[in-house]
């Protein structure tokens, strides 16, 4: 056992040597740098993206066009020669009634026919186009708000993933302390059994103590033992993921220096419930939900109105396409209306009407469940404090029993069941102290989220009381 125990130590200092002492201020800085806030910042980089998109509605379009083309079928005028030596007769026989020579040589050449190219068989052709639109029933201004509500969503829930992460850490690093805590408490009721079971086996050597009462001692230390290596186990697990959360990787130990703590002077529940509709995150992000379906219903509308256009033509090049056939430049106007699409406009409008109705009655189903969230995680803050004051004096007390029994048994005035459930009662007594601050802290931090002002936390922390201030009861206790 004291060969095991040795070794147990040594490897204690060995890890020690590596360990990392992180205090919650530097534990939140590394934490910025986590995936999860590195999605949100490139989601807001897409968002802004999203905005200048929408914004190029106000610009013009420029393309430019090439094509070759290859005509089947030549592309040319005929025309008839009597066209012309008709009226050549009209006028020969009005001047010579019944003249045959020259008539009759007009209607041989008027029988064939002449045909004119206009363009070959081969055509290449490269244009510059320009779109410029005048009038889109006020959709670029519609979509250009959205744009600017996409960005104020996604900047509110890069937020809302930050206080995510900082409920995550509270939870995580406290947990880690709330585990080493825990460990040192249980160490020290191993080492107290320990001690009382050697007591025993002394006594009992020296015919003062029961072989059954010797075993008893030695029960109570080998379930000490047992819970020792529960808490060491639940602490391994703690800080791999506050390491995992904080990015950090080392062989040792994060050991968190800022102590869990309480603060007895918080503000009543009505003012938490005052932020709700202001700051949090969940609500924001609907407001501004709304405001977008309010612009989509707007564009919806806008669609029963023309659409009118600017445009321009260029043509760079070209061969085999006459001027005086095709211009090379154009200008003009186009318009297009919709003027029946089979009620699909009218069914759209309706769709967006339904959606911010619908935003509306989750926005007050929010503010319910939000209120009911504020009430929850502020009575687990209440009932932690007083937690703590009722069990501070329960550390006291424990510890003097303990005291007193220790030094009844070795008197014969106690027996040896007294001294380890006085001993396993301290043990537990203060775990539920430790406990209760670290119920505190998690629920103050929810409290905290859910009405959006989770950077005051760093100000509870620095104004609390710790730990110490409910274990720092009796000669037995060890900070």
């Amino acid at each position: 056992m004291y060969i095991t125990l040795l070794i147990l130590s040594l490897s204690d200092v060995s890890a020690q040597q590596q360990n990392v002492e992180i205090s919650f201020e530097r534990a939140v800085e590394l934490m910025n740098d986590s995936k999860g806030i590195r999605i949100a910042d490139l989601e807001l980089d897409w968002a802004e993206s999203e905005r200048q998109r929408l914004n190029a509605l106000w610009f013009p379009q420029i393309s430019a066009a090439g094509a070759y083309v290859y005509f089947g079928n030549k592309i040319e005028v005929k025309e008839s020669l009597s066209t012309f030596t008709d009226p050549a007769k009209d006028f020969i026989h009005s001047i010579y009634p019944g003249e045959q020579i020259i008539t009759g040589l007009l209607d041989k050449i008027g029988q064939n026919s002449f045909s004119v190219p206009l363009l070959p068989q081969n055509v290449t052709t490269v244009d510059a186009v320009a779109m410029l639109p005048v009038f889109a029933g006020g959709k670029r201004i519609y979509a250009g708000r959205i744009g600017k509500s996409m960005v104020s969503a996604a900047r509110i829930n890069r937020q809302k993933v930050s206080a995510d992460q900082q409920v995550l850490l509270v939870v995580s690093y406290f947990g880690v302390r709330l585990g080493r805590k825990i460990v040192e408490v249980q160490k020290e009721t191993y080492n107290a059994m320990e001690r009382h079971l050697q007591n025993a086996l002394k006594l009992e050597a020296a015919g003062m103590l029961t072989k059954t009462e010797r075993l008893l001692f030695q029960v109570g230390r080998d379930e000490a033992k047992r819970e020792l290596e529960a808490a060491v186990k639940e602490l391994y697990v703690a800080q791999n993921t506050l390491k995992t959360l904080v990015q950090m990787e080392t062989d040792g130990d994060i050991i968190p220096v800022s102590a869990m703590f309480i603060q007895e002077a918080l503000p009543d529940v009505g003012y938490f419930k005052s932020l709700i509709e202001e700051n949090n995150y969940i609500i924001q992000g609907l407001e501004i939900l709304q405001n977008i379906q309010k612009n989509q219903i707007k564009i919806a509308n806008s669609a029963y109105l023309p659409e009118i256009a600017a445009f321009g033509k260029q043509t760079i090049w070209s061969n085999g396409i006459p001027k005086n056939l095709v211009p090379r430049s154009v200008l003009g106007f186009a318009m297009t209306w919709n003027i029946f699409d089979g009620m699909a406009r009218e069914k759209h409008i309706m769709q967006a009407k339904i959606d911010s109705r619908t935003t509306e009655i989750e926005r007050a189903k929010t503010v319910d469940d939000l209120n009911v969230a504020v009430d929850k995680f502020y009575s687990q803050t209440q009932i932690a404090l007083d937690n703590v004051v009722a069990l501070r004096t329960a550390v006291e007390l424990n510890s003097e029993i303990v005291r007193a029994r220790q030094q009844a048994f070795l008197e014969g005035m106690a027996t040896s069941t007294e001294v380890i459930d006085a001993q396993l009662l301290l043990s537990k007594v203060k775990i539920a102290v430790l406990m209760a601050y670290y119920q505190f802290d998690t629920g103050l931090i929810n409290l905290l989220a859910v009405c959006g002002i989770t950077d005051s936390f760093p100000d509870y922390i620095k104004n609390g009381k710790d730990e110490s201030f409910a274990l720092n009861s009796g000669n037995s206790t060890e900070q």
